[in-house]
């Protein structure tokens, strides 16, 4: 977490809503209201014209969700991070006012009062440890299940982050997700026959994951070991002695976020070599090492800006990193290499292999499937983008492509079809990554081929896989 996600300006929560009666209580008010307003505005609509009732039910849309999304805000904890993984998946099955409206909970957070957070601290550190730090007590990041410090060891001036978990969050995963479920249904922005439990037992796994502050200690120490050789990337050094359960000590590193201006000044090459250690980084996560930070947040991506002309990418917070399996990996691949070959019976074969599609799925719906595969992989060959995307050498323009909102409105008109199925959630987290680089290049405004990088990538993957 850095300092450009702390609740744009927001109040500090002065007190947490920790016992599972009193955060099951006010859910089952924000119910009771939901009811409420879905009757008056079913009873409105009895008397609006088609065109009308249409506005009004997105207007009606987004107020629901903006309801929702503010509650969630101030529960913090496992209920927030539904509402961001609901805006995830929301694509395929809510509103997309909605959508929208529940996508702000990704950063747009209030930190929590000190004396809430800091018994947390010195229980997970102790009193010894933590009285060799001076910690700046106003919070430089917020989010869902916890918000960072600046801190400085007192030995040596050695700048610091301190990470510390919201009191109650782990206690209140299963009892927050049983309730929010329910809150679902009677707010009426899901479909009726959908099982939403498929994606509630993803967000219980995912944040049992999150709230493991131990094993964000050991991705983060991984990370900085595979990348210990290669100069274009900084990942802060974990300080385990200020660490525990609860709480994640790493080194302060400096940088600037991708959209500041400084980057966009810098010159076409640098932003071009930027934009290239971005891709460089997710496709070695993925086809090499099948561990890949899934939080594409600009937040978590800083860029140290080289007075010799050599920039760097800092990379921060490795809670959402998630591991793929080798065959996953294989038949994934499938479905890139038949993209860009647009061989759509490969393209069948990594989806069905998956569990993308059924061997059922219709010819039609095929159809529709490929051409949005292959429509995800045009970065990575230029040369069948359209021309105002290609510069005059044949680079692909990243600024100009909007990929990934043209990919997401294929998807949402695909979802829609009979034969459509939820994706499985590797392939969501994959893809919230894949088109955090997408938007990342964009604020770059970078210009590349990325056609040789991935097809090296998919070689590699052939050389070192053989066995499945």
């Amino acid at each position: 977490m850095t300092d450009d996600k702390t609740g744009r300006g927001k109040p500090s929560i002065a007190r947490l809503k920790t016992g599972s009666f009193e955060r099951n209580f006010a859910l089952a008010k924000l119910g009771v209201g939901a009811g409420a307003k879905i009757a008056v505005h079913s009873l409105s609509n009895i008397f609006r014209g088609e065109v009308s009732k249409t506005q009004a039910d997105r207007e009606f849309y987004a107020l629901q969700a903006q309801v929702l999304a503010d509650e969630l805000g101030q529960l913090k904890g496992s209920v927030m991070k539904a509402g961001q993984m609901l805006a995830l998946f929301g694509d395929y099955f809510l509103p997309h006012e909605a959508v929208e409206v529940l996508s702000q909970l990704q950063d747009d957070t209030p930190p929590v009062a000190w004396k809430q957070v800091e018994p947390q601290l010195r229980a997970s550190v102790g009193a010894a440890a933590l009285n060799e730090l001076d910690i700046d007590e106003k919070p430089m990041a917020a989010a869902s299940l916890g918000q960072a410090h600046r801190a400085r060891r007192r030995r040596d001036g050695l700048e610091l982050v301190v990470k510390i978990q919201y009191p109650g969050v782990a206690d209140a995963i299963g009892s927050d997700i049983k309730t929010l479920s329910r809150l679902l249904i009677a707010s009426r922005l899901t479909p009726k026959n959908l099982d939403l439990q498929p994606i509630f037992s993803e967000v219980r796994e995912m944040l049992a994951v999150e709230c493991d502050y131990a094993q964000e200690a050991a991705f983060t120490e991984t990370f900085a070991q595979r990348l210990a050789g290669d100069a274009r990337y900084v990942v802060p050094r974990v300080l385990r002695e200020y660490s525990g359960a609860r709480v994640l000590t790493t080194t302060y590193e400096r940088g600037v976020s991708v959209t500041d201006s400084s980057v966009r000044a810098l010159p076409q090459g640098r932003r071009d070599r930027l934009g290239l250690s971005f891709v460089e980084l997710f496709l070695k996560e993925f086809f090499d090492w099948g561990l890949v930070q899934t939080d594409p947040h600009f937040g978590n991506y800083r860029v140290r800006i080289g007075e010799d002309g050599e920039d760097r990418l800092v990379l921060l917070d490795f809670g959402a990193t998630r591991a793929f399996s080798r065959p996953f990996i294989r038949d994934y691949s499938l479905i890139v290499s038949g993209a860009l070959q647009q061989d759509r019976e490969r393209i069948r074969q990594g989806a069905e292999a998956i569990g993308l599609i059924g061997v059922d799925f219709p010819s039609g719906a095929m159809d529709a499937f490929a051409a949005m595969c292959e429509r995800i992989v045009e970065p990575f060959d230029p040369a069948r983008a359209p021309e105002v995307l290609r510069t005059s050498s044949g680079n692909y323009r990243f600024a100009a492509s909007e990929l990934p909102m043209r990919v997401s409105q294929i998807a949402a008109r695909n979802a829609l079809t009979l034969s459509f199925r939820l994706p499985p959630r590797e392939i969501v987290f994959l893809h919230r990554r894949l088109g955090g680089v997408f938007i990342a290049l964009a604020a770059l405004a970078s210009e590349l081929n990325l056609r040789a990088v991935l097809d090296e990538a998919l070689a590699m993957r052939q050389c070192s896989n053989n066995e499945t």
